[in-house]
């Protein structure tokens, strides 16, 4: 056999790189994934076969590791119980990183222009807010803001700017709960107030074990307020 292109004068053959296994059918896969080793297969052969067989268990092992994939509507297949009447939204309210706090922002601005009921969950005010948005999700490192509407994911920041600026987020609105009007009268709209029991100091005092951590309250000494939160952690 010569090569199809080449200089014509000087044709060299082509060399059989082919391995000495040649898989032809399925029969051949098949065989070469049984588990064990047929006793009357040659020591090259089985050797074969049991890479086949590792690389069977590797690839099944990744698999159940890897996080949930998109749907083709770009969704994912993951939902909030008890919020299928409003919106969550994961944010971050610090300036630390300009793109991300502007993106939070701007999302915000977007969804509270809707007048509904919004529960807007704050990562720098309690970050079991992180963790709890982690065990959603499935993943280990995330982009603010995230959104969910009606229980459902919806995205991150480009997400709800294209929806919006199709006229598509305002069909998602439909059948949610409308905002109560003007800012609440317990927090004054800043979603978190003093914990009762230690006044904010995350320090408790009894006689009989002296002081000890406060474990009705976040880091913050705060708690979600329980006019205008919803349900706790």
């Amino acid at each position: 056999m010569w090569r199809p292109w080449g200089n014509k004068k000087t044709p060299a053959p082509i060399r059989n790189t082919s391995s000495p296994f040649s898989c032809s059918s399925f029969k051949d896969v098949q065989h070469l994934c049984a588990e064990g080793s047929s006793p009357s297969l040659s020591p090259s052969a089985r050797r074969t076969a049991n890479v086949f067989h590792r690389v069977r268990i590797a690839n099944s092992l990744l698999r159940s590791w890897a996080p949930a994939r998109p749907q083709p509507n770009g969704k994912f297949p993951v939902s909030i119980p008890d919020s299928d009447k409003r919106i969550v939204v994961y944010f971050t309210s610090l300036r630390v990183v300009r793109s991300t706090f502007e993106d939070c922002k701007t999302v915000r601005s977007i969804l509270q222009g809707f007048r509904v009921s919004i529960d807007e969950r704050d990562l720098s005010m309690d970050s079991r807010f992180l963790n709890e948005l982690k065990g959603i999700l499935g993943k280990s490192q995330l982009t603010l803001p995230r959104v969910f509407i009606g229980g459902r994911y919806l995205g991150g920041a480009e997400e709800v700017k294209q929806l919006h600026e199709t006229g598509e987020l305002k069909k998602l609105m439909e059948g949610l709960s409308t905002a109560a009007p003007g800012l609440c009268g317990v927090c004054g709209g800043f979603r978190f107030v003093l914990c009762d029991e230690c006044n904010g100091s995350r320090k408790l005092y009894t006689e009989k074990s002296g002081f000890k951590t406060c474990t009705d309250c976040n880091e913050n000494g705060l708690v979600r307020c329980p006019s205008c939160f919803y349900a706790p952690f």
